[in-house]
């Protein structure tokens, strides 16, 4: 079963100490924790909190995580991806040790939601990318989208060592601060997503290559047609956006 839904604990107690001191966590907070497993997180999270909203998908672990977690914390028995976070209680801030193999669709869908802070555990390749600069080998589409979304910040990497059963690669402690307003202004947000998606999806193509095969014509006056899009700024592809939404 534990292999089956990629998890693997955390089993040290400083690490989980650390996270809920990075999301400054204190009585008037309601955190919501994706993937409680046997409770390590949940327990110190509940000590400090006024609530935990614990969403657990693995039903031994939910009958077991009701023998030992405290009574301000709420136990859900579901699937993170296919709960909507709308109909649960109102919370403030997300602190996780996420299961691996759902960082991307799960990070998204906190991002599409309303919370003021969230202190996160990704495998430390998926956390490269999410604060990869224009230029570097992990620049990719999660890290156009997390800038555009989030202020995100890698604050430790955790040895792979901590962890029962023991993964194959190091993790890192992600802080995510959604933006007020974004850092630049888009036309259309859709629009510009899935432009960032279809041009990583060929990322050491040119840029006019891509769209040369999306529309017929392409205006001599559209910018960074000679580049490719790794080595643009999410400020750039921005701007690329806006031009191309309006033809």
């Amino acid at each position: 079963m534990i292999k089956k839904l990629g998890q693997n604990f955390l089993i040290d107690h400083h690490v989980v100490e650390r996270e809920v001191a990075y999301a400054q966590i204190t009585k008037d907070d309601v955190v919501l924790e994706i993937g409680p497993g046997k409770g390590i997180l949940t327990t110190e999270l509940a000590e400090k909190a006024r609530k935990v909203i614990a969403i657990e998908i693995d039903k031994q672990l939910v009958e077991h995580l009701h023998k030992v977690v405290p009574r301000n914390v709420e136990l859900i028995h579901a699937d993170a991806l296919k709960i909507d976070f709308t109909t649960l209680p109102t919370f403030n801030k997300i602190v996780s040790n996420l299961p691996f193999q759902i960082s991307s669709p799960i990070t998204f869908k906190f991002l599409e939601n309303r919370f003021g802070m969230a202190v996160l555990i990704y495998q430390k390749e998926f956390a490269d990318r999410m604060v990869a600069k224009p230029g570097t080998k992990d620049y990719s589409r999660l890290s156009v989208s997390t800038y555009y979304m989030a202020k995100c910040e890698l604050l430790e990497i955790v040895s792979k060592t901590l962890f029962y059963p023991q993964p194959k690669v190091d993790s890192c402690i992600i802080r995510l601060t959604p933006r007020s307003s974004p850092p630049f202004s888009v036309v259309n947000e859709s629009f510009f997503f899935d432009l960032t998606n279809k041009l990583f999806n060929h990322r050491r193509k040119k840029i006019k290559t891509t769209l040369n095969k999306i529309y017929e014509r392409l205006d001599k006056d559209i910018p960074y047609l000679d580049k490719r899009v790794e080595e643009l700024a999410p400020e750039q592809i921005g701007e690329l956006s806006n031009v191309l939404v309006e033809l």
